[in-house]
This record gives C-alpha cells, sequence and structure tokens, in this order.
C-alpha cells in the first residue's frame, strides 16, 4: 500500500473530525461531539468484519466511508448507552452473580 493511501491517512488522524473530512462523511458536530470515540469504534468493528487485502486504495477508501457513515449512523438514531460499544457499557447492564455473604460462626462473636 502507498504511503499516503487511505488507511496511513486515517491512521494518522487526530480527531474523529478528521476521520469524517477524510473520507467526504457529512456529520452534525452535535452528534460527534457527544458519541466520536462510539462511533470511530465500531466503525472499527465493522472494518474487521471487510477483506480489505485485494482492494484498491479507491475501493478501500469507498469501504471506509461506508463504514464510517454506517457507524455514524447508529448513533444518529440512539445513544451511545443505547448502543453499548464499550465493555464497560457492556458490563453496567449484564446481570452481577450474587456473591455468597461470608459466614460467620455465631461463637466466634465476641
Amino acid at each position: 500500500m502507498m504511503s499516503n493511501g487511505i488507511l496511513y491517512q486515517l491512521g494518522k488522524a487526530a480527531a474523529a473530525e478528521e476521520f469524517f473530512e477524510l473520507l467526504g462523511v457529512k456529520y452534525d458536530p452535535k452528534i460527534v461531539n457527544v458519541a466520536r470515540l462510539h462511533i470511530l469504534r465500531r466503525m472499527g468493528q465493522y472494518l474487521a468484519a471487510e477483506d480489505l487485502n485485494a482492494a484498491t486504495d479507491v475501493e478501500v477508501a469507498e469501504r471506509c466511508k461506508a463504514v464510517l457513515e454506517r457507524a455514524y449512523a447508529d448513533f444518529v438514531a440512539s445513544s451511545p448507552i443505547d448502543q453499548r460499544v464499550f465493555k464497560v457499557l457492556k458490563e453496567a447492564v449484564a446481570p452481577r452473580p450474587k456473591k455468597a455473604l461470608p459466614l460467620v460462626k455465631l461463637d466466634r462473636l465476641k
């Protein structure tokens, strides 16, 4: 892959807005301000399912644009809490196993 290819450029991006600009995806700054990390994480999840090995840079850019649009749409339709992209949010709603309280024998109490 060329050193100035789209994946290289995205790898150098320092802000979510740069991803949107590099890929030519329109966005509402209010949504990106609330869900920037969630959108990029979801984009990464979608990209992980893609086979880009034999793709040209133009094809890679088109796929990246499509998955960013899809990831962004997820957060236009609902909130980061609803989407639960990150482990901490998934665990927040997971049922917790009940811990057995330690048994203290009465004869040990003073």
